[in-house]
């Protein structure tokens, strides 16, 4: 407890962020208050309105500026491979596999993977708007790019079916992303490998 009510709240909020406990919390807040109080006001807006405004693109479901608004990556036209759909788990996934500089196609965002005992089911993936996508027969190989865990497994399954049924191909990226591990956790090096030799999967 320090000497402050609104100190105490401000390092128990920052508590929030992943990797940060209790001593990181009071070093951040400190700072913050010591000499840089005008970042600071500058970081809560910046939070406010990422946090009020930020949305899911309708397409991909990556993140998106506002509601209802296509992403940049479903508004670039000139991705060569937009046949070809790439579904992840999160968008940092994406950023990973844009990283790797090799893959030009689209992609799918789940937010997770299916977990029932969490609640987590098809219709919380959006993979009704997966298969709506599907339909329109525009995407002729789907890559699965998940992570090498059970729940990772079930899910890719569960999306297989659903592309085999619209006559698309489906593909997982090759080893080298570890068993148990995940997409944005594999170096760009090893990802762009993965994707290159992706095989058919089964």
């Amino acid at each position: 407890m320090s000497s402050s009510k609104r100190l105490d709240d401000l390092i128990s909020a920052l508590q929030i962020m992943p990797g940060i406990g209790p001593v990181s919390a009071a070093r951040i807040a400190y700072a913050l208050l010591d000499y840089k109080r005008p970042e600071g006001l500058r970081l809560s807006e910046i939070l406010k309105s990422a946090l009020n405004e930020i949305a899911l693109c309708p397409e991909c479901r990556n993140y998106t500026d506002e509601e209802g608004q296509r992403c940049a990556i479903c508004e670039d036209f000139h991705r060569r491979d937009r046949g070809v759909l790439c579904v992840v788990e999160t968008p940092q996934d994406v950023d990973a596999v844009e990283n790797s500089g090799i893959f030009f196609g689209t992609y799918y965002v789940l937010h997770g993977h299916l977990s029932p005992l969490d609640g987590i089911g098809p219709s919380e993936l959006g993979l009704d708007i997966l298969s709506s996508r599907l339909a329109q027969g525009t995407v002729h190989e789907l890559i699965l790019a998940l992570s090498q865990s059970v729940e990772g497994d079930a899910t890719a399954q569960y999306i297989a079916a659903i592309a085999r049924k619209y006559g698309v191909k489906v593909t997982t990226v090759a080893t080298g992303v570890p068993v148990g591990g995940d997409i944005r956790s594999t170096d760009g090096s090893t990802l762009a490998l993965s994707i290159e030799n992706r095989r058919e999967f089964r």
